[in-house]
């Protein structure tokens, strides 16, 4: 390899490597006017008629004769580059189609394992076809170069982690309206039984129409446990993003998840959601594989609640984001279509209510009540009279698992039977009624006590929504207490006592 002594070797080294014709190239040396002068000034005269990149014009200068041109796609410049890959923009030249060219490292194409994911992951992408999933084109590999290439569809716009830098958070509906794509995407990759695996926000792109598009579908895998660092933006150096395939490898570990289960896209979904609504991240960047591996970094229930409230997110929105990162896969939602549903309801709820704001507002989903009792006829009386109110009917002697009901899912009304629970009975009923408190969600809780009991209500704090009845206790006044917290209609009433 030797480099071009001057601008007439740059322009006969241009012409052989496929860049521009022999009869530009004279046309440029021509205007030059002298093919003496350094090959470097030539080089910025073909850059400024937009006929080479400054990659190129660097890798002319090198002397260089090869990673110009792959599958006969040109690479104009580099986008991005990450520990198993580089991606450039690129174009055709036989149709002037711009194209994303991400290409294997070297030192992997002699790993015919990883040789075998990045083509395997390619075709699969090949077969997809999704507003919100970048469009793989082809998958290939250069005959001149031995280079294993997939090409992209282009996405004019930028990545969610530039927006962030910029921006540092997204307004409230234009952040539902990016993630609630990101999920019809992941819905309907599922679909065709395959996940991502790593979601983050340099995966997902948005255009500069304003729609979100996921890629890099599966490709993790390729560069699973090849480093810490992951692609790494223009502008971020060291600060690249940490590679979040750790952090899935981590979280599966814990909750003794299979690799690939879709409700790890999920929880992932969530962390880069509260990142785009408040701005924080809830998984800090680190290098320690072991602080990665700890129960603890992965627990957020706590700091979403506290952060959420903090940052004035609606309590529909906390609730969502505790069931997309709950630490329990069985409490996230199952599939990234029911989440997907789980976005849209909220963005409805929002719209529909006017307001963002996080006052008053009722928890998602079917109307449910939940229910403390061990008395056996008891059970059966509340929920046949509560299934009249139009109630779905959450029943447990435990009333520890009223929390932990709500945790996993926000209801909308707790009656805890401290007559038959016992004392306890009073402790989970603050607890739960605290959590609805802090969600500022509009709950309907209703002690019932019975008459030696009656000195306990003393102990319970008055809220909104916080009734304390002491024996006799009609199901008229129960009712009467969950329309007076929450707008329910007069039908189902009924006067038995309990």
């Amino acid at each position: 390899m030797s480099l071009p002594a001057d601008a007439a070797e740059f322009a006969q080294l241009a012409v052989r490597v496929g860049l521009v014709e022999d009869n530009v190239a004279k046309e440029c040396l021509y205007e030059l006017e002298d093919k003496t002068r350094p090959a470097s000034e030539l080089g910025k005269l073909m850059e400024r008629k937009g006929l080479i990149t400054p990659l190129q014009t660097s890798k002319l200068l090198k002397g260089e004769t090869d990673g110009y041109i792959l599958g006969g796609f040109r690479l104009l410049y580099k986008i991005a580059s990450g520990s198993f890959g580089r991606v450039y923009r690129g174009d055709d030249p036989r149709t002037g189609q711009i194209v994303a060219i991400k290409v294997l490292r070297r030192r992997w194409t002699d790993d015919k394992k990883r040789v075998e994911l990045f083509e395997r992951e390619g075709r699969i992408g090949q077969s997809m076809q999704h507003p919100n999933i970048v469009q793989i084109l082809a998958v290939s590999k250069d005959q001149v170069t031995g280079q294993y290439f997939i090409v992209m569809e282009f996405v004019e716009g930028g990545n969610l982690r530039d927006i962030l830098s910029i921006r540092k958070k997204v307004e409230l509906t234009e952040g539902l309206h990016i993630l609630e794509e990101c999920a019809a995407g992941l819905a309907y990759a599922h679909s065709r039984g395959l996940t991502h695996r790593d979601i983050k926000p340099t995966n997902i792109l948005i255009s500069t129409d304003k729609i979100a598009k996921l890629v890099d579908f599966g490709l993790a895998e390729i560069s699973h446990g090849a480093a810490v660092m992951s692609l790494k933006e223009p502008g971020h150096g060291d600060d690249a993003e940490v590679d979040r395939t750790v952090d899935y490898a981590g979280l599966e570990k814990l909750t003794n998840c299979k690799k690939g289960d879709p409700r790890s896209d999920i929880y992932f979904l969530g962390i880069v959601l509260f990142e785009v609504l408040t701005g924080i991240g809830l998984l800090p960047r680190t290098r320690d594989k072991q602080v990665m591996q700890m129960r603890q970094r992965y627990e957020l229930d706590d700091t979403i609640r506290r952060l959420g409230i903090e940052n004035d997110l609606p309590s529909s929105v906390i609730g969502l984001l505790l069931k997309m990162c709950a630490f329990d896969p069985n409490a996230r939602f199952q599939t990234p279509a029911l989440m997907h549903e789980g976005l849209k309801a909220v963005q409805a709820e929002l719209k529909g209510g006017g307001s963002t704001s996080s006052k008053a507002l009722q928890a998602t989903g079917p109307l449910t009540i939940f229910i403390a009792e061990d008395h056996q006829k008891l059970q059966d009386v509340f929920r046949k009279q509560f299934k009249k109110l139009g109630f779905r009917v959450l029943m447990s002697i435990d009333p520890a698992q009223a929390l932990n009901r709500f945790k996993q899912q926000p209801y909308h009304a707790l009656i805890i039977d401290a007559g038959t629970v016992g004392r306890e009975g009073v402790e989970w009923y603050e607890k739960v009624m605290r959590e609805a408190e802090l969600l500022h969600l509009r709950f309907a809780g209703m002690l019932i006590l019975n008459e030696e009991q009656a000195g306990w209500a003393e102990t319970v704090r008055k809220r909104d929504g916080s009734h304390v009845l002491v024996r006799p206790v009609t199901m008229k006044q129960l009712s009467e207490c969950l329309r007076a917290t929450l707008d329910l209609d007069d039908s189902g009433e009924n006067d038995g006592d309990d």
